[in-house]
Order: structure tokens, then sequence, then C-alpha cells
């Protein structure tokens, strides 16, 4: 999956094509058309209701892609820190911290470098990981992923 570019509509499709679940039950459960339903597989966003939904009805956070998007791809929060903690302390929104590593952004970074798609270096300045933290997720979780592809 490119988390750089989402296409959630194509996600949802895959979803439902996986656990086979038949369009009628989707329809009830959503309470819309089929017609609705296939404009949904052609769009590249939802509503976050309708989102929600079928998360539910798939039993999958597809919330998790976007929040994953964030984690990879969005601008170092570094810069402006003191400026930015000034303002959190005021926020009504809850707080997250942007340095949780979910597996599947391990295995998706980790997939990368082993491909020969990225090296350490590209890896690194790109996503802006520590060269500690990926090393210590190559050490870690480099023999899970070569044990899989046996």
């Amino acid at each position: 999956m490119d988390l750089k570019k989402i296409n959630i509509g194509l996600s949802i499709q895959e979803g439902v094509a996986e656990k086979e679940i038949e369009m009628e039950r989707i329809c009830k459960f959503l309470n819309c058309s089929e017609e609705e339903v296939l404009q949904m597989y052609a769009s590249a966003d939802l509503d976050t209701e309708v989102l929600l939904r079928w998360s539910k009805l798939l039993e999958y956070d597809f919330f998790r892609l976007y929040s994953q998007h964030l984690i990879l791809y969005s601008p170092s929060s570094s810069r402006n820190y003191v400026v930015a903690t000034e303002k959190k302390e005021n926020s009504f929104l809850p707080q997250f911290r942007k340095n949780i590593y979910t597996k599947e952004i391990i295995e998706f970074i980790i997939g990368k470098f082993l491909k020969g798609e990225m090296t350490k270096s590209q890896i690194t300045k790109e996503y802006r990981i520590p060269k500690t933290t990926l090393y210590k997720w190559l050490h870690k979780y480099k023999e899970i992923y070569n044990d899989d592809k046996d």
C-alpha cells in the first residue's frame, strides 16, 4: 500500500473482497444503495462518519492509514518546538505523540530497505527516523521479515 497517496475507496473495496462481504449486507449496514457503495469504492476520500461505519463493518481501522501517513510524511515537529509547546498547553484537542511507530510502519520501512528501494541514509533523511532507531528495527525485525519470505 502506498501511504504517500491514500485512496480510501480502493482500500475499502479490497477489504470487502478480502472479507467476502455481500453487497446486500453492506447496503443494509450503511443504509445506502448499491450505486452509492460503488461510488464510495471509486472515491479517493470519504466523510469521517461513513469511514467510521466502514471501519466497523470491516473490523479494520481505516483512520490508521491517515495516522501512519502523518507519522511518515508530516513536517518535522522539532522546528518551532517552544512555540508549538505553548500552543498545545492551551489547546482543547487531545495531544498525540508523533514518534509512536506502528508495526505496519516498521514493516513498511524495513521492506523498503530489504528490497533495495532505499538505503539507510535515505530512510533516515526522508522519514526523519533516528539512525539508532532504524538500526534497532533492522536488528530486531530483519530476521522476522526474512522468515516470512521462506
